[in-house]
């Protein structure tokens, strides 16, 4: 028999979008550089990277959807595209010095907790370690979903979701079936109506489409914001504002939506002139309670003559002809899912083993939850970025993650304060308290009372994705670690002195 020593690091964090990259740029500049970060694939950018479709770019204006420690004088326009967002985060990469800290194609297979050395026991594909704090940073917006389709497996053509998307495959010319109406779908649909024979969309639930104010920013622009800063920090803080006075609406009173459903009406009024058309395009819920999508080109793609609207979603596939709901029957070469993510099931929690010997998606089975959207309890020392009920309806997703980096920050000053070989574990009462809370505030909110099924809602109807609130709310609440909310776990006196990567063998 052998013994094999681990590498021991003081953190690792799972991911390199923007939670993981901002994460390694918080630890550093806290003086913190035993960590590094476990990237699936062979570069840096989480769905940055993955989403590369036709059209694809972001709904957020890029002076908001970006770090503050890390602005950005030179957006090229006020939406700005996937290569654009994706350039940026390599930047940040670059200025901040986290190469070293990267670890590419080290997808993380397992975590295990060990009680006895309080410490995490991590498998990824390029070998092993072990780590004091770990930091999930893998978002909810990384793992397809695809639907299970009968009779999907033996379609003849071309299958492939919009995050995986198959560039080598040319759709010009193909009959293409688009499956969904989400954010990706009506990106998708008008860049690739001009160049395919015949394109179908599967319409389970229109959705809401508000004009998107874009355009190119010009020259005086960029450089006004490159040399007084003053202007570009204007500019994010008037995004910001306008964003952050809109919440109400969403969360308190969402009766006074209705006034944004007229505009969302006159602006596919102005593009769909069949009545017949508008009406399958006309949801049936509260503007608000799905996610409000931003398009100038969506409509006008749907009018085309190539273009057909199915309103149902996909029921079977029989060879090469697609089924609908409704029985409406199409033949397609090529079919595009756009039906989003495993957001309230995430893959990386059925692969975390905690304290007490059960998974996160074990203990999630009921539906997610975590103090703060950022620890759960029974698993000491790991903190989750855009965790359970942190996602946003209107805002930057940004804005979020930095709250939760300042948690994080606090979490690793506590541990050095409080000293020697510990762990801080959320307490049952506190996380329980804290969902409660924020179960409490749903019940008000459009998403809960505007009469949609939306992926912001889990199998069990409760909504575990969104923020009801602010987001300056949502900083004050992450702006330090109430110790009270813990239970501070220690190593026995007999084990203290003993590194985890001594700890930490494997007997081969």
């Amino acid at each position: 028999m052998a013994e094999r020593e681990h590498e021991h690091v003081r953190v690792a964090v799972i991911g390199s979008g923007f939670g993981g990259l901002g994460a390694a740029v918080r630890l550093r500049r806290q003086g913190i550089t035993d960590f590094v970060v476990l990237e699936r694939a062979g570069s840096v950018g989480g769905t940055w990277r993955d989403n590369s479709y036709p059209g694809c770019a972001c709904d957020v204006p890029s002076h908001l959807y970006s770090f503050s420690f890390a602005p950005n004088p030179e957006w090229p326009r006020n939406f700005s595209g996937q290569p654009h967002i994706r350039a940026y985060l390599e930047r940040v990469t670059d200025t901040f010095g986290l190469r070293p800290h990267l670890r590419f194609d080290s997808e993380v297979r397992s975590l295990r907790w060990n009680g006895d050395g309080l410490y995490w026991e991590i498998e990824t594909a390029s070998g092993a370690l072990t780590a004091d704090v770990v930091v999930s940073a893998t978002g909810p917006l990384s793992d397809p979903k695809v639907p299970d389709i009968p009779g999907l497996d033996a379609f003849p053509g071309k299958v492939f979701h919009s995050a995986r998307w198959d560039h080598d495959y040319d759709l010009r010319g193909k009959r293409v079936a688009m499956i969904g109406t989400g954010a990706s779908a009506i990106q998708i649909v008008p860049s690739i109506q001009p160049t395919v024979d015949r394109l179908t969309l599967f319409q389970r639930t229109p959705a809401w489409v508000l004009p998107r104010a874009d355009r190119k920013i010009s020259g005086l622009e960029r450089w006004l914001h490159a040399k007084v800063p003053a202007t570009r920090a204007a500019r994010r803080g008037l995004l910001w504002g306008i964003r952050e006075l809109q919440v109400s609406a969403f969360t308190k009173r969402p009766n006074e939506l209705g006034m944004i459903e007229g505009l969302a009406k006159g602006h596919m009024k102005r593009a769909v002139k069949d009545p017949a058309l508008r009406a399958k395009l006309t949801p049936d819920y509260r503007i608000g309670c799905k996610r409000i999508l931003l398009s100038n080109t969506y409509y006008p793609a749907l009018t085309r003559p190539n273009v057909d609207v199915v309103a149902g979603g996909l029921r079977e596939v029989r060879g090469n002809v697609l089924v609908a709901s409704d029985g409406t029957e199409t033949e397609a070469d090529a079919i595009v899912f756009g039906t989003g993510f495993h957001v309230t099931d995430m893959p990386i929690a059925h692969r975390v083993t905690g304290a007490n010997g059960t998974t996160l998606a074990e203990e999630w089975k009921d539906g997610m939850e975590a103090l703060r959207g950022t620890t759960a309890a029974g698993f000491p020392n790991f903190l989750t970025i855009i965790g359970p009920n942190t996602g946003l309806g209107n805002s930057s997703m940004i804005l979020m993650i930095e709250s939760q980096l300042n948690y994080l920050v606090d979490f690793m000053r506590q541990l050095d304060v409080l000293g020697g070989k510990i762990a801080l574990n959320a307490r049952p009462s506190a996380v329980h308290a804290w969902t409660r809370g924020i179960q409490k505030r749903m019940e008000r909110t459009v998403w809960t009372t505007g009469g949609c099924d939306s992926w912001y809602l889990d199998s069990n109807g409760r909504n575990t994705t969104a923020w009801p609130g602010t987001t300056a709310e949502f900083r004050k609440v992450t702006r330090q670690v109430d110790l009270a909310e813990y239970e501070v776990l220690r190593v026995p006196a007999a084990r203290a002195g003993a590194r985890p990567e001594q700890a930490a063998k494997a007997v081969a």
